[in-house]
């Protein structure tokens, strides 16, 4: 559990800081406001992506104990995370492009998508250890024994 809150702080702070580069990073560089960048969705992406979904997580891995199953939870978190942070650096990237006025490759959009793969990969994996959690015969016991 501590694991699910780490990322989720973790996120947080990176999503505050993603919107304080954005800002400063378009300012520095006459970018002109209101001009769309991928730089400008990044601090959202973190903060919901990231921080809210980790809270969620967290919520549901109290009521629930999904990471029982250590080896399919480590799978799912790692690759959550390596899915979140791959997709998370292609915007930067790409935004950071934008604002510089260079030409982004089709080499970023392919590794974002990859990192979009992972994530919902890494989703299926998590709704399988959900679904695993509740119909686990510990889960049905300990409601009986609530009532």
């Amino acid at each position: 559990m501590k694991a699910l809150y780490r990322a989720a702080i973790f996120y947080l702070a990176f999503g505050l800081i993603s919107g304080v580069f954005y800002r400063e990073f378009t300012r520095a560089n006459n970018f002109p406001e209101g001009q769309f960048t991928q730089l400008s969705v990044t601090h959202t992406h973190l903060l919901a992506l990231g921080f809210m979904m980790f809270l969620i997580f967290l919520a549901l891995e109290k009521v629930f104990t999904f990471s029982r199953n250590k080896k399919l939870f480590n799978i799912f978190f790692w690759l959550y995370n390596a899915g979140l942070l791959t997709t998370v650096s292609m915007l930067i990237l790409h935004g950071s492009l934008t604002v510089l006025g260079k030409e982004s490759g089709a080499a970023i959009s392919g590794i974002a998508g990859l990192g979009h793969i992972m994530l919902t990969i890494a989703l299926v994996i998590f709704v399988v250890l959900l679904g695993r959690a509740i119909d686990s015969p510990t889960r049905t016991s300990e409601a009986a024994l609530a009532n």
